[in-house]
């Protein structure tokens, strides 16, 4: 669209909604001011809701002092959703980037995301988020070009943490609802992929830092009764079928709020949590939705055993899903690491992992005249669930290993998803396992770039018949894994198991420093237990002692040659 306004155009705006936001300003604003893309291509409006702190200061400090910061105030409205509509409207760039008051932005992060939206012409691009409120997320696995809502689990994330083209928000209508919304977030994304004909992903950097609140109070906190919340959540599945055809697309997307949203209250552990009134209170609301709001091909599908939660949901069977989650709250991932081994300066690890019952059998399924029925043993005498199918067992099945950089609160994952097998057990008797070899090159894992320095914790996730888990990639064995010096210069990794749970971890150095010395240093210094007890140890030193200390420590730090304050 053409600009008529005599209005320089900038390549992006960056909106950040605040109430009370008190220092958080103050660490939020650096990662904004001093973008890579350049202060001349982008701005910071601040969207002040009313603040009755000191919020109203700190932002006219930072105004004052950046041409390229803007603020506005308004009165209260009680939620981000209206100061985020108040900035998309004033916003003067063609894309605007949503930031909350207590996060922020890596340093190249509007740089790289405007650059991948421009070259696909995309209407939504979701940066890879990090931080200390974000769990590792298959969605950001790899960087993907273009794709769509039909082909990319993009439901999967719906914070609005992300980049949008302003005139595709502008000419669909797409808006946050104002006021005290609950899902807000759920209802901006659902309307906005439901029409974006291009959204790409920034997979192989770290854009967004979401950082937890120290006081707790990260935006839309708050108990809400369930009556408002699910009649909130009725307000995105209707955005998903006003933007989608009734059929296979429309029941795909609407399947996750079915399995994450309606399914929670009667779902370890919130099902196990709620007694009395409060318990069938819940109940009550989410199997009326259940029946009202969700098309049957929804609920068919799910994997077996939450496909039979909604089942025993929709037929009012309250004890029956007090006592399957009793049990399914005791299945237990079985780790095996099979093979792991160091080939070409790459770390080849073979694993498989299945589920155990309670009673610590493997989770089966068993042959029954030609029809798969979801183990017996872990549903005997459940009412509603006697000879329940699993007509598809391999469905939503999938595995994966995940490496997590500690220091930086970054998980990356390395090629190699695990396959989802059928072995006989013997007597009609069948397991579902995952297994496969994953390669995990140091030079590359991060993004195409090489590890950093510092410890790095190998997990592994499973989802299996409706079960999902994420363990630790254990080995009690513990098989030796020698060190490795791949790259050039150098750089030194050093394999070893945690003592206490037996968890692979890789231990990097800077580039160069591969020394003897250097290896067994690295080699004890990787426990994070190790390097807890040194600091706490350095601060009850006398004064003196503890600058000799410091000193000893900088010179032979094998991470980076700073203290370990």
């Amino acid at each position: 669209m053409p600009n008529t306004s005599g209005v320089r155009m900038l390549k992006v705006s960056v909106v950040v909604p605040v109430y009370n936001a008190g220092s958080y300003l103050d660490r939020c604003a650096p990662s904004l001011l001093d973008q890579t893309l350049g202060r001349d291509a982008y701005e910071v409006i601040y969207v002040d809701d009313g603040s009755t702190d000191d919020s109203p200061e700190r932002l006219a400090r930072l105004a004052s002092r950046h041409p390229h910061v803007r603020v506005i105030r308004q009165e209260n409205s009680g939620w981000p959703g209206k100061p985020r509509n108040v900035g998309i409207r004033a916003a003067r760039g063609e894309y605007v980037q949503f930031v909350d008051q207590d996060d922020e932005l890596t340093p190249e992060a509007l740089q790289r995301l405007y650059d991948l939206a421009v070259r696909n012409d995309s209407d939504v691009v979701l940066g890879k988020v990090t931080g200390t409120m974000q769990g590792p997320s298959s969605v950001f696995k790899r960087t993907v070009d273009r794709c769509t809502v039909a082909d990319a689990p993009l439901m999967e994330s719906l914070t609005p943490h992300k980049m949008f083209r302003r005139e595709f928000l502008l000419s669909h209508g797409i808006e946050f609802p104002e006021g005290r919304v609950r899902l807000e977030d759920q209802l901006f994304m659902a309307r906005a992929y439901v029409r974006a004909k291009c959204v790409s992903i920034l997979g192989d950097h770290p854009c967004y830092v979401w950082n937890r609140r120290e006081d707790g109070g990260n935006s839309s906190a708050g108990a809400t009764p369930p009556e408002t919340y699910y009649g909130h959540l009725r307000a995105v599945v209707d955005a998903i079928k006003e933007g989608t055809d009734p059929g296979p697309l429309q029941d795909h997307l609407l399947r996750r709020s079915y399995r994450v949203e309606l399914l929670r209250p009667v779902s370890e552990p919130r099902i196990l949590q709620r007694t009395g009134a409060s318990l069938l209170r819940y109940f009550e609301t989410v199997r009326r939705m259940a029946l009202e709001a969700y098309p049957p091909g929804v609920r068919e599908g799910l994997p077996a055993i939450t496909r039979l939660r909604a089942k025993l949901l929709e037929e009012g069977n309250l004890d029956s899903l007090l006592e399957l989650a009793t049990r399914v709250r005791q299945i237990k991932p079985e780790v095996t690491v099979e093979d792991a081994r160091w080939h070409e300066g790459r770390l080849l690890i073979t694993t498989k992992v299945g589920m155990l019952r309670p009673d610590g059998g493997p989770l089966t399924l068993v042959d029954h005249y030609g029809r798969l029925l979801l183990d017996p043993d872990l549903l005997a005498g459940i009412k509603g669930a006697e000879d329940w199918e699993a007509p598809h067992p391999l469905a939503y099945a999938h595995g994966e290993l995940v490496a997590h950089d500690t220091a930086r609160d970054e998980w990356w994952f390395p090629p190699g998803d695990l396959t989802p097998r059928v072995e006989s057990l013997g007597g009609g008797r069948h397991r579902v396992f995952v297994t496969g070899r994953t390669t995990l090159d140091p030079q590359a894992l991060r993004g195409g770039t090489p590890m950093p320095p510092g410890t790095h914790l190998l997990w592994c996730y499973a989802q299996l018949l409706g079960v999902g888990r994420r363990p630790r990639l254990m080995a009690p064995a513990r098989p030796h894994i020698p060190a490795a010096t791949p790259g050039t210069p150098p750089r030194l990794v050093v394999p070893a198991w945690t003592t206490r749970e037996a968890q692979l971890r890789l231990a990097v150095s800077p580039p160069g420093r591969t020394t003897f010395a250097r290896r067994a240093l690295l080699h004890a210094t990787s426990s994070p237990r190790v390097r807890t007890a040194a600091r706490d140890t350095l601060k009850r030193l006398p004064p003196g002692v503890r600058r000799r200390a410091r000193t000893v420590v900088r010179r032979a730090d094998p991470w980076s040659g700073n203290s370990p304050d």
